[in-house]
């Protein structure tokens, strides 16, 4: 389905295009292509069927199948950034969740259950981002790390990055009354970054955010307590949140010489519910 970018378009503005809109190359002719397909489930962007005979024709026509940033969508932007690697600067949401305490954890259980409970945190964590319409950036060590880009989430996708976080502690038991299963603090950022493919000659790829707003984002994760969940007020302002009487702090980031203004939500346990 990937084409090569349009003669009249810069590599650069086809993924900005992607990434903002979902539209690029023929995508739109496609969608009509796709949607008379069966059968449901399909790619929620542009609807190539996932199950039946119609999932058979387009991994066959297209090499087309779900997609491993998130499962509800195909992987059509991954073959693109294999076949033209590069990207666009854009305004996006990130949200970063850090287990916290983990050395602790590992030094109080033995290496596999340890490794279980890193590999719940994984499945809890991407199914509620992948329902969240989220691009998951990578799972590594204690951290999960998620995009929200409004050509995938739409455009309301920093509130959608900031309602994902909420289901994130829920789903790790921060409001439960006998406490979390795993503690889980969120950092939730809302700013410009360049989202784009990077890879080796061998064909290695992967799909990053790279830019100060990122930094910031890691940072607010790593400041958040158990049950917390840090939001910039660029995500604030961007989500349209108004009139919430959350906890605002002023915080010194790693790197960074002025303050940044946040809000803290908070589970039941805490003094206020995210």
């Amino acid at each position: 389905m990937s084409e090569k970018p349009s003669k009249h378009l810069s590599r650069e503005e086809v993924w900005h295009s992607m990434l903002t809109t979902g539209d690029y190359n023929n995508m739109r002719r496609m969608r009509k292509l796709f949607k008379y397909l069966p059968k449901e489930p399909r790619c929620a962007h542009c609807y190539a069927p996932f199950e039946g005979i119609g999932s058979m024709l387009v991994k066959l026509f297209y090499g087309i199948q779900p997609s491993k940033l998130n499962p509800r969508m195909c992987n059509d932007c991954e073959i693109f950034a294999e076949e033209h690697q590069g990207g666009a600067e854009i305004e996006l949401a990130m949200l970063f969740a850090d287990v916290r305490g983990s050395t602790t954890l590992a030094e109080g259980s033995n290496p596999v259950k340890f490794a279980q409970l890193i590999d719940r945190f994984y499945q809890v964590s991407t199914d509620v981002l992948i329902h969240a319409d989220a691009l998951i950036e990578k799972l590594i060590g204690d951290e999960v790390t998620a995009l929200f880009v409004p050509g995938y989430a739409g455009g309301d996708y920093t509130r959608r990055a900031i309602g994902a976080a909420q289901e994130l502690l829920k789903a790790t038991g921060h409001k439960d009354p006998a406490g979390p299963w795993i503690p889980v603090g969120v950092g939730v950022h809302h700013g410009r970054a360049f989202v784009g493919a990077v890879g080796s000659k061998e064909g290695v790829v992967e799909i990053i955010a790279l830019g100060d707003a990122v930094n910031i984002a890691a940072r607010l994760a790593s400041q958040a307590g158990p049950g917390e969940i840090i939001v910039s007020e660029e995500a604030i302002l961007a989500a349209g949140i108004v009139g919430e009487d959350f906890e605002q702090r002023h915080l010194t980031l790693k790197g960074r010489s002025e303050p940044v203004d946040v809000r803290v939500m908070r589970t039941r346990n805490g003094s206020r519910e995210a």
